[in-house]
């Protein structure tokens, strides 16, 4: 069965739910971890989003958190290695529906790729008209082919990308 993107108002147990995960996946990553982040739509108050819970966390080693991932495993989490982008590790957790509940990203702390995401999360949180954009974006893709979800993350992918270059040069005048 092809997996298809389901939409949900924003939701204030996001924030608890991240806090929960976060304290497991800490656990498993132990010392390597320096920061784990709640990121993606559900990270952003009042967007509409699936609701996954996504985590970035940024460690000190790829590879001792490729050393952890029996640990990620217990925790219910598929690894998913690099996940088409080099300097990652990506895992993924579904419930015993097999509906997808959290994504965690591994980068190494301070990565072009951790601040990409942080930068993006933090530019729609400070300008409600962009998110209030994505949102309407987001509609209407999941409207698309009866909500397939290639054709929507395709479809996001232009406007992901201008939001994250100005989300990048907007986070670097703010010194973050």
């Amino acid at each position: 069965m092809k997996e298809t993107v389901e939409l949900t108002e924003y939701s204030r147990e996001w924030a608890q739910q991240f806090e929960e995960e976060a304290v497991r996946v800490a656990g498993v990553l132990g010392g390597n971890l320096t920061s784990l982040h709640h990121i993606g739509s559900t990270a952003v108050p009042g967007l509409l989003a699936k609701p996954i819970i996504d985590l970035l966390a940024e460690v000190v080693s790829l590879e001792a958190c490729d050393a952890a991932t029996a640990g990620m495993q217990l925790l219910g989490y598929e690894a998913m290695g690099t996940f088409g982008i080099a300097e990652r590790r990506y895992f993924r957790k579904f419930n015993a529906e097999r509906r997808r509940t959290h994504h965690l990203h591994v980068f190494v702390a301070g990565s072009d790729h951790a601040i990409r995401h942080l930068a993006f999360r933090d530019y729609l949180i400070a300008h409600p008209e962009k998110a209030a954009e994505y949102v309407a974006l987001k509609r209407k893709l999941s409207r698309i082919d009866g909500g397939d979800w290639d054709s929507y993350v395709s479809g996001k992918d232009r406007f992901v990308q201008n939001m994250e270059r100005l989300a990048v040069d907007w986070y670097a005048e703010r010194g973050a």
